[in-house]
């Protein structure tokens, strides 16, 4: 026995039992140690090449859907998609403007999406640089871009139909037709004949399906807001009749400060009941007669015509053409003065008078001047 109040040695070694489980453990991760070591490199390399194949396939995938698949060009293209187009005509169509160079991507995107069966008729322009899954959301979404219609100023109904229309999906066919619409004019409060006169002259936009119509509309409804917005003309002289008066002043000036002086003269002699002898009346008269302006003779003034001022006192029936912005603000703010009479004097510009005396020397200076004109002409051959 050991002595009372004497603890067992410790001595630091370990039991047998322990000795040999730990030598197990050591054992078994050595044997797992040297497992993994035998199977590292194969696995490691197939791991790789997995992983290597994985990434080329997902940057591939996202090329052919996220990558440019436009031609080479600068800013934006435009392509028109008609109503009722198949898919197949509009990728053809995205290829032929030059928009689409890589179609086979475009197309795989579409077919496996399903979205070649949303793509919505219009007008669209693709920027540089765009993917088939940004083209492809512009054309299922609608993304339309608006289109330029310019309507000038001191044309005829044929001449407006033929600008603006060959920008809308309609063209200029089903331009004339809606400004030659009898019901189309009457619930704007005019006639086939005198709806020219609210034809505004501007750069409007609208998208390229917009039916002519709604243009014809739009642009009425500027007109009068334009109008109003001028203030109140002289003379009680209605929305209409502003159009009218205009019209003349359009073509009877190409100057805009010159034109606020001829209004004024033309308002002179409507206050006191002489008539207005606008010669862009008779010209007009002409134009639906012959189909074309020419320089009038003094036989054309005896004209009959509704429209010949020189045979009818007042305003004409209608408008002669569609006047512009400057037109139409000389006519409501006239030039304050006495003229009555005024008479081109050779430079695009006029000579106004008072009384018909002056005018008599100026018109015969003016005729004097172009006969010496066309004598030198006839030298010159």
């Amino acid at each position: 026995m050991a002595p009372a109040g004497d603890a067992p040695r410790r001595t630091g070694r370990r039991t047998d039992g322990a000795v040999q489980t730990e030598g197990a453990r050591a054992y078994l991760a050595g044997g797992f140690a040297i497992s993994v070591s035998m199977l590292s490199r194969p696995l490691v390399r197939g791991l790789a090449v997995l992983l290597l194949v994985g990434f080329v396939a997902v940057a591939a995938g996202a090329w052919a859907v996220f990558g440019s698949a436009t031609g080479a060009y600068d800013d934006a293209r435009g392509v028109k998609v008609p109503p009722g187009a198949s898919w197949s005509q509009t990728l053809d169509s995205l290829t032929a403007s030059g928009i689409v160079a890589s179609p086979g991507r475009v197309d795989a995107l579409a077919q496996t999406t399903g979205w070649n069966q949303q793509v919505k008729a219009g007008y669209y322009e693709v920027e540089a640089g765009a993917s088939p899954y940004a083209i492809l959301q512009k054309l299922r979404r609608g993304e339309q871009t608006a289109v330029r219609v310019t309507i000038p100023p001191g044309v005829t109904i044929e001449r407006i139909a033929a600008v603006a229309g060959r920008h809308l999906y309609a063209g200029p066919d089903g331009m004339l037709a809606a400004l030659r619409s009898d019901s189309l004019a009457r619930s704007l409060g005019a006639t086939p004949k005198t709806l020219i006169g609210f034809m505004l002259p501007d750069t409007y936009r609208y998208f390229w399906l917009t039916p002519p119509e709604t243009v014809v509309k739009r642009v009425k409804r500027d007109y009068d807001r334009y109008v109003e917005s001028l203030g109140t003309p002289p003379q009680n002289l209605t929305p209409a009749d502003v159009a009218t008066m205009a019209s003349i002043v359009e073509w009877e000036s190409a100057y805009d400060d010159e034109r606020p002086r001829v209004a004024g003269v033309y308002l002179n002699r409507l206050k006191i009941g002489m008539p207005l002898q606008a010669d862009p009346t008779v010209q007009y008269a002409l134009l639906e007669r012959e189909g074309a302006k020419r320089r009038l003779l003094f036989v054309d003034y005896r004209i009959e015509h509704p429209y010949n001022t020189y045979r009818f006192a007042g305003l004409p029936p209608g408008a002669v053409t569609n006047p512009s912005r400057s037109a139409l603000a000389a006519v409501v703010e006239p030039e304050a003065h006495e003229y009555l009479y005024f008479v081109a004097r050779g430079d695009g510009r006029h000579t106004f008078s008072k009384t018909l005396a002056e005018h008599s020397r100026a018109a015969e200076e003016f005729y004097r001047l172009m006969r010496e004109r066309r004598a030198a002409q006839a030298q010159a051959k």
